[in-house]
């Protein structure tokens, strides 16, 4: 009797990290180096480290290409278009209306990070809808890493806007007007409940984003294993119907993921240049 595939095994072959990527175009498989290390650390090169470096040259030729677009059009006395347009106005609704807008005075300052977090993160949700591709920001240590970046910026920006007393603040809660023993017993109740949400906030940042990104290609995997498994024309053209509208909500989700993880990030920096 023939054994249908391990639907559960392909789904977690393709959504964990591994030290093989799949080349496109039926090219076969690069097997990449192992046993590098550092000290007692594994820092051997992995699938997921791979896209990461593609999604930053991405990143960075996006831009580079798109403002000499921009440039050339502004010195021919014409207004953006094409390409440098696209990226042009999504740089500037980034910049103004999510940075800006939500860190308030100084926000311009944290442009360059926002903008670099949204681009990022969106190449790395893009690559995992490519048949041979895999998703970074489906990787814990990859959206755990994100989030240590935003955790500092937040808290390093504030105690340099705040100053040591302003910082203090922040964790130390005292109502204002209270004093005595009453301030006291508010400082000891309230100073837990404050460091545990400063430690909240890059963990949602985790979790939010790496169960977004790992959910639908389960789904999606799951939904192309109903093939297999039923070997029914009627089974096969739903599942290929429900697939086909998953990776599009998968493709509104690669850049709603982005924008929330942009928008929460310059939130939190916002609350902490601002706590005054």
């Amino acid at each position: 009797m023939m054994q249908g595939p391990d639907i559960g095994k392909a789904i977690f072959e393709h959504t964990s990290d591994s030290h093989v990527v799949e080349l496109p175009f039926g090219l076969g498989e690069w097997h990449l180096p192992t046993g590098w290390h550092l000290g007692s650390l594994d820092v051997s090169p992995t699938k997921h480290a791979v896209f990461m470096v593609l999604a930053a040259v991405l990143v960075f030729l996006t831009i580079r290409i798109a403002g000499r677009q921009v440039q050339a059009r502004h010195r021919a006395g014409k207004a953006p278009g094409g390409f440098g347009g696209a990226i042009e106005a999504i740089v500037l609704f980034v910049r103004n209306d999510v940075a800006i807008a939500n860190i308030g005075h100084g926000g311009e300052r944290f442009a360059p990070y926002i903008l670099t977090l949204f681009f990022f993160i969106l190449y790395c949700n893009l690559f995992g809808l490519l048949p041979w591709g895999s998703t970074p920001t489906g990787n814990l240590a990859v959206t755990g890493a994100l989030a240590l970046t935003a955790f500092l910026t937040v808290e390093i920006s504030g105690y340099l806007a705040l100053g040591p007393k302003g910082y203090l603040k922040t964790i130390v809660f005292v109502p204002p007007g209270m004093t005595g023993i009453g301030a006291v017993l508010m400082a000891l109740i309230m100073t837990p409940i404050e460091i545990i949400g400063k430690l909240v906030k890059p963990f949602a940042l985790t979790l939010r984003l790496f169960a977004n990104m790992t959910a639908g290609h389960f789904v999606i995997l799951a939904l192309l294993g109903l093939i297999f498994i039923f070997s029914s024309w009627t089974v096969a053209a739903g599942s290929v119907a429900f697939v086909v509208f998953m990776m599009l909500l998968e493709l509104l989700v690669a850049f709603l993921q982005a924008y929330i993880f942009a928008l929460l990030t310059s939130v939190f920096i916002g609350m902490m240049q601002h706590a005054h």
